[in-house]
């Protein structure tokens, strides 16, 4: 009988401070767990505005430690309380000068298992993120959760495959990718990368973008956050373009096994001709 998770995630618009966007969240992981949720996953700088979208050094209050900041340790509460396994993106304070677009990663017993920092740093009009982060240094973790190993990618990230490939080589079972991307921008590439990534890596991917448009400039962010399955197959509906939306949906780990069966992917990679991938 195949092993089935029950997994959630949750985009929403911002709603003007800190405190009512983490309450939002913390219903979220509620309403999620009533439902039997196991893991759920937040955007991008979930407790925050998107502030990339200008540059301005005021934006660096909303940096903090993990995981001995604040956020971290109340959402371990949380996890630790409700039983369910928590994606936590945060904009990071490591020490002076030293910020990390990342996401922290807690088990259902509350424990904190590690972070990811996002490695990819866009700086173009309407995603000035290069003045606020510095890229991630930590490699590509996969975390062993109550629920599988579970990755983290953030945002940018999406395009490059190599992380991708990383996660998969590490053993991901479900990626978490939170987002904060607009509309016009890319949205066309919004339902294709991550199907395609859940394909070529053969896991589950949880697509997740905020709502709305906020204060700090015109960028229209979209939602439309999903599950994809290894097949490159929505698992239920895509969520709304406009509107809040917890989304909760039963994955089937029984279709890794039997899509690197089908399609050998792994056992075909050839790594000795990969060489002038990397090389400078």
């Amino acid at each position: 009988m195949s092993r089935v998770v029950r997994a959630a995630l949750f985009q929403t618009a911002w709603t003007g401070d800190v405190e009512t966007m983490i309450s939002a969240h913390e219903k979220a992981a509620r309403e999620a767990a009533a439902q039997g949720a196991q893991i759920i996953g937040f955007q991008e700088v979930f407790n925050a505005p998107y502030f990339c979208q200008v540059q301005e050094p005021e934006h660096y209050k909303w940096a903090e430690a993990i995981p001995d900041g604040p956020t971290t340790r109340r959402f371990q509460a949380l996890a630790k309380e409700l039983g369910i396994v928590i994606v936590l993106p945060l904009y990071e304070l490591e020490s002076a000068g030293f910020y990390y677009n990342t996401a922290a990663v807690i088990d259902a017993d509350g424990s904190y298992l590690g972070k990811y920092r996002k490695h990819h740093i866009p700086q173009v009009k309407g995603f000035w993120e290069k003045y606020y982060f510095k890229p991630g240094n930590i490699g590509f973790p996969v975390f062993d959760t109550a629920v599988g190993r579970v990755g983290v990618y953030i945002c940018y990230d999406r395009h490059f495959p190599e992380g991708w490939r990383a996660l998969g080589l590490h053993g991901a079972e479900i990626v978490y990718n939170p987002s904060a991307t607009s509309r016009g921008l890319s949205a066309y590439l919004w339902q294709l990368e991550q199907p395609a990534a859940a394909v070529a890596n053969e896991y589950f991917i949880a697509a997740i973008n905020r709502v709305g448009v906020e204060e700090y400039g015109d960028n229209d962010f979209y939602g439309t956050s999903y599950f994809v399955d290894p097949r490159g197959q929505f698992v239920g509906d895509v969520a709304s373009d406009k509107a809040e939306e917890l989304v909760v949906r039963d994955l089937d780990m029984g279709r890794l096994e039997e899509v690197r069966q089908q399609w050998a992917f792994y056992r075909d990679r050839r790594p000795e001709a990969y060489g002038p991938l990397t090389e400078a």
